[in-house]
């Protein structure tokens, strides 16, 4: 496994570690005070430390080399699991909070303990904000100073991009939880702590749109990057024995791995295996500064 693939696997055992103690923790809060917002929060945790077990499956799976029904390797199957994230984002966090704060906006029981809530909110943005830095700090590394919605966009890997979607969805989620809880109990209005279940639920669906969104695009035949098609244009446009760069045509295929389909004229006076290292030497070359491994597939353009 490559250190890149290491960093995504470490990125998604930082946050599923943090997930895990802090569901726990919220759903005993929640028993002892009643607080919706605070079940909400519970099964917001609960649902990322599945999503994480998913990722960490995912990308097992798609480490699989190739074989005779996936010729170019599984690297597409970390886009499903993905894409089921995103899936149960929807419907097991968002659509349940919501559901569970409606049932309280006609609750006049008062909340309960409400300092035990306050102490697991104010300890669970703390462990979330540790998993975040992870997942920023390897954003920064891969993407550099770009903010974090352009590096979800620009990224290629669900295990690294689902992960930030979900914190920053978790630290947001926790603010609202801590603002609903606050105002239920000094206004004595229980129906402000329902309203922030909703909220919460509201926001988890917004997750999980931008994630089906991501994951979507690369489940269909997402293109590489602009720069690895930048750093193929040059390199190929470079060499003198090509006499013309008629196109390219690029997949990705896995996070880690893009296909290029290049149509090109080579120089007459080469023979077939003067072209066949040529293609080689090329490949080489495209892949030397790329973490991203490309498979170049050059296709002679009509005479």
């Amino acid at each position: 496994m490559d250190q890149t693939a290491n960093e995504s696997t470490r990125v998604v055992l930082a946050a599923l570690a943090g997930n895990l103690a802090i569901a726990l923790t919220k759903f005993a809060a929640a028993l002892f005070s009643g607080s919706s917002a605070m079940l909400s929060e519970a099964i917001h945790s609960t649902v990322d430390t599945g999503n994480q077990a998913l990722l960490l499956y995912g990308q097992r799976r798609s480490a699989k080399p190739p074989d005779e029904t996936h010729p170019f390797g599984h690297g597409m199957e970390l886009f499903f699991w993905g894409f089921v994230v995103a899936l149960l984002v929807f419907a097991l966090g968002g659509a349940m909070s919501i559901w569970q704060g409606v049932r309280k906006l006609d609750s006049d029981a008062p909340l309960e303990d409400v300092w035990i809530n306050l102490a697991v909110l104010a300890a669970s943005a703390l462990f979330e904000f540790l998993s975040f830095r992870v997942s920023v700090r390897e954003a920064r590394r891969r993407f550099g100073d770009k903010p974090i919605l352009a590096s979800i966009r620009a990224s290629k890997d669900p295990s690294l991009f689902a992960v930030l979607v979900e914190d920053s969805a978790a630290l947001i989620g926790l603010a609202i939880a801590a603002a609903g809880v606050t105002l239920a109990w000094l206004l004595e209005k229980p129906m402000l702590d329902g309203a922030a279940s909703i909220a919460i639920g509201v926001l988890l669906v917004g997750a999980s749109l931008v994630l089906a969104r991501e994951t979507k695009s690369l489940l269909t035949g997402e293109a590489a990057s602009p720069a690895i098609l930048a750093t193929a244009r040059t390199v190929l446009r470079g060499d003198k024995r090509l006499a013309q760069l008629d196109g390219i045509a690029s997949l990705q295929l896995g996070p880690r791995e893009v296909l290029l389909a290049v149509t090109a004229r080579f120089d007459p006076a080469l023979d077939a295996a003067a072209v066949e290292a040529a293609i080689g030497e090329l490949t080489d070359r495209i892949n030397q500064d790329q973490v991203t491994t490309v498979r170049m597939f050059l296709r002679p353009a009509q005479t």
